[in-house]
Parts: structure tokens; C-alpha cells; sequence
């Protein structure tokens, strides 16, 4: 049914897995909403490379499902910031029109790009973030 929904080209990867996978992928997604929840963000960091490596998906479908995964994972933390009181309105506005507007732009060029040339941007962006962290 989700095939049907997404159009994808690819047999469904559950179909093969085994209930041990199943499992690993499931503390895989645990570790990935926990990191999304608590640094409100940066789950797709994760998520990238675990689908490629434990699924085998190739990258354009490694970004959009991560991309599909992280959505729920961000609106959930999202109402939980704003529920307890942590929510700023002027910056959610302006900075989540962006991100909207941004996001929409990233999915579009996504179809279009090179795999290489997605690669080597997530790889920069992964690099600028582990750095930015440093110092």
C-alpha cells in the first residue's frame, strides 16, 4: 500500500528483512527521535546513513524517506517545546517560512541532482556541523 502511495521503483525492502533487522532498525529509529527531540533537530544526520548502510537504499531514497521520517518526529518535539512554554514566535515564523520554502526547493533539486553531487553536499554540511560543534 505505501508503494502504491510513494510510487516507488524499488521492491519493498521489508519483504526481505528478517525479525532480528526489524529490530535493529527499530533502536536505529529510537536513536534517531531521540536525537531529533533533544537537539530539535539533526535526525536526518543519522537517519542518511543508516538506510544506506542497513538497507542498502540508494541515496536519493535514503534523503527523501529520511526526509519523510523526520517530519512526525519534528512536529511531535515541536508541539512539545511549544507546549512547555520554549517557543519563540517571531524566529518560528520568520525562520519556519523559510525552512518551509527551503525544504520544498532541496526536494525539488533532489530529483534532478547527481547522486555524487548529493553525496558530497550532505558530506560538507555533515563536516560544517561536527566542526561548528568543536568550537
Amino acid at each position: 500500500m505505501a508503494q502504491n502511495i510513494c510510487k516507488s521503483k524499488q521492491k519493498s525492502t521489508s519483504e526481505k528483512l528478517s525479525a532480528k533487522h526489524i529490530a535493529v532498525l527499530c533502536l536505529c529509529g529510537a536513536l534517531i527521535g531521540l536525537v531529533n527531540g533533544f537537539f530539535g533537530g539533526g535526525g536526518g544526520m543519522i537517519c542518511v546513513p543508516l538506510l544506506e548502510r542497513l538497507l542498502h537504499l540508494p541515496s536519493k531514497y535514503s534523503h527523501a524517506t529520511a526526509i519523510v521520517i523526520i517530519l512526525p518526529i519534528s512536529f511531535v518535539s515541536a508541539l512539545v517545546y511549544c507546549l512547555g512554554g520554549n517557543l519563540e514566535t517571531v524566529p518560528f515564523v520568520t525562520v519556519g517560512t523559510g525552512v518551509v520554502l527551503g525544504g520544498i526547493l532541496g526536494s525539488f533539486l533532489l530529483k534532478f541532482l547527481p547522486t555524487k553531487i548529493i553525496k558530497i553536499v550532505f558530506v560538507f554540511v555533515m563536516l560544517a556541523g561536527g566542526i561548528r560543534l568543536l568550537f
